[in-house]
């Protein structure tokens, strides 16, 4: 039965593939990344309909089906991994941070693998177990870039409910000198919808961190502000 859900689900999407899509998929990165060229409405529909395929599954098996698929590297096929974890988050417990921890490490290797885990399956375990926010504060210390990314857009979930906000600080201030532009945008993007709840209390933090911020982050972190505050902001 699981062998002939992966077999179901690349099926599909070798069906589905194309490669203007691919093309246009792959312009979306600096590094080169591997796409079947499916459409991204199209990879929901296709995790969807495998979703009913695995009804009565455990948990447990669902987990090592979306690791066949990330052993792939296929954009696609992580997607659909990651919305098959997101779909058992009823059922998630303390232990499944192991499972997610090593995924991150061993198989995101793109903004895109990043995001999409970490805005869903990872965000939503660690509004239900905050005690693991201090992991998120150890990833920024990692020699992964994707972990450090990681650390600060797992919070974006959490963060739009108004929750968080001394974490979100903590986290910024640690990645604050990072010189990769990918976890500038990362904390960028994690003050930037902190701020939507919490404008004053980011402004503050912004105008104390704005000389040493790098600009990337701080672009980010001010966008949805009102213009007097954006100006105040890049004034240098």
């Amino acid at each position: 039965m699981n062998d002939e859900v992966i077999d179901g689900v690349r099926l599909e999407l070798m069906e589905k593939a194309d490669e203007k899509t691919r093309e246009s998929g792959q312009r979306f990165f600096k590094e080169e990344v591997l796409l079947y060229g499916v459409k991204a409405s199209l990879v929901r529909e296709i995790a969807k309909k495998s979703l009913l395929e695995m009804d009565g599954m455990e948990k447990e098996e669902i987990f090592a089906l979306c690791e066949e698929l990330l052993k792939s590297d296929y954009g696609e096929e992580a997607a659909i991994a990651f919305e098959w974890a997101y779909s058992r988050r009823k059922e998630y417990e303390p232990s499944d941070f192991t499972v997610f921890e090593g995924w991150l490490g061993r198989y995101v290797n793109s903004w895109a693998k990043c995001d999409t885990f970490c805005n869903h399956a990872l965000g939503t375990f660690i509004e239900m177990y905050p005690g693991y926010l201090d992991n998120l504060k150890v990833w920024t210390g990692s020699e992964n870039r994707w972990l450090r990314r990681a650390a600060s857009v797992t919070l974006i979930l959490p963060v739009r409910k108004g929750l968080f906000l001394e974490e979100v600080f903590e986290i910024s201030d640690l990645l604050l000198l990072d010189a990769d532009d990918l976890v500038q945008k990362g904390y960028g993007w994690l003050l930037k919808e902190a701020s939507k709840s919490h404008q004053q209390e980011v402004f503050d933090y912004v105008m104390k961190n704005k000389v040493r911020m790098p600009r990337t982050a701080l672009r980010y972190a001010i966008e949805k502000m009102p213009e007097d505050l954006r100006r105040r902001a890049m004034d240098r």
